[in-house]
């Protein structure tokens, strides 16, 4: 099973149970979609372990009852919300790194996909990586599928980045992928405590830390063994 990136914390963690969206004379399909808003904002906030399906309901002015109706279990309602970002994650990845993945400028392509495909809402990725889902349940398998072919696709890109740098140490891939899983999470966690940053502002932030980063050498840092 491949592992998600390190546990991120949740901002706005206080539930918004008396924020009703009303839904007396609501179309039913209008209705089941503010129940999956209602309940990707309270995975994202609480997990899905501490989520509360009668905070959901409260959130969208139904009955437990009627969530339940509409949208089955807890884990059918995980599994609702979650199938939406994961699907949009992996078609961004791949179109940004292209058919060959030796897309130009591959790394802010791909991370400028991701900051798009999350716009307007952010906090699906914390939806996606959720380290509470229980083990060997539906909601854990379905997560674990999206979280094994995006970390495909990195290990695929950054091999290539280091074949291009010269270097076919199938070790240094391996570190690097991981370096590259924990960069986008934390790029993520950022960008979510600050919403004025739109998804180009963001990639234009990236490509200046990356060039900075880029000029640091043994030469000007600590010796090297």
């Amino acid at each position: 099973m491949a592992t998600p990136p390190a546990p991120i914390s949740k901002a706005g963690t206080k539930r918004a149970g008396t924020r009703k969206a009303g839904t007396k004379g609501v179309p039913r399909e209008h209705r089941r979609q503010q129940m999956l808003e209602a309940a990707a904002e309270e995975f994202a906030a609480h997990g899905y372990a501490a989520a509360s399906l009668p905070a959901i309901a409260a959130r969208v002015g139904v009955t437990k009852t009627l969530l339940h109706q509409y949208l089955g279990t807890k884990e059918d309602l995980y599994v609702a919300c979650l199938v939406p970002v994961g699907d949009r994650l992996l078609d961004a990845i791949r179109t940004a790194m292209g058919p060959d993945g030796t897309a130009p400028h591959t790394p802010l392509r791909v991370l400028h996909g991701i900051f798009a495909a999350l716009e307007g809402r952010r906090e699906a990725w914390f939806v996606l990586y959720d380290t509470t889902l229980p083990a060997g349940g539906e909601a854990a398998r379905r997560a674990s599928e999206y979280w094994t072919a995006i970390d495909g696709l990195a290990a695929g890109g950054t091999a290539d980045l280091l074949r291009a740098a010269g270097s076919t140490d199938p070790l240094d891939a391996d570190a690097l992928k991981y370096v590259w899983r924990d960069l986008v999470a934390t790029l993520v966690r950022w960008w979510v405590k600050h919403p004025e940053q739109s998804p180009e502002a963001m990639t234009r932030r990236c490509a200046r830390l990356f060039a900075a980063a880029a000029t640091l050498s043994p030469e000007g840092g600590p010796s090297l063994p």
